[in-house]
């Protein structure tokens, strides 16, 4: 995945928009967004955990395989321990976090500078 890649470059755009919204926007504009992109963001979290679901071994049917070549990882994998922590457990509260989430770098559509390249993992971050 280059970084300039347009789907990622359209994500990373529209969760940059949503944060700034979260922050400055006015009730009367922020209730009507909030309204459409919880139903939003709720379908896509269904979607990641429906394709994250336990099979009859125990493990994640998505997750790649470990150590040993099992099929995929123990269940509930990083997906779902990610899930928890942002939907029940504790998270980050917006005011709280130590990086912004907003464009750092000043230019509409542009998340990271262009001497740095996007890093390109199939590994997702332990949750702890």
């Amino acid at each position: 995945m280059m970084a300039d890649d347009p789907l990622r470059e359209a994500v990373l755009r529209r969760l940059a928009l949503l944060d700034e919204a979260a922050g400055n926007a006015d009730a009367d504009t922020l209730l009507p967004l909030a309204r459409s992109e919880i139903t939003r963001l709720a379908d896509g979290w269904r979607l990641l955990l429906t394709v994250h679901q336990q099979g009859a071994d125990l493990r994640c049917q998505a997750c790649p395989p470990g150590w040993g070549g099992f099929r995929g990882r123990r269940w509930p994998c990083q997906v779902w321990k990610m899930a928890h922590e942002h939907l029940i457990g504790e998270g980050v509260p917006h005011r709280e976090r130590t990086k912004p989430l907003r464009n750092p770098f000043g230019k509409p559509g542009r998340v990271v500078p262009p001497e740095s390249p996007a890093e390109v993992t199939t590994e997702i971050p332990v949750v702890r």
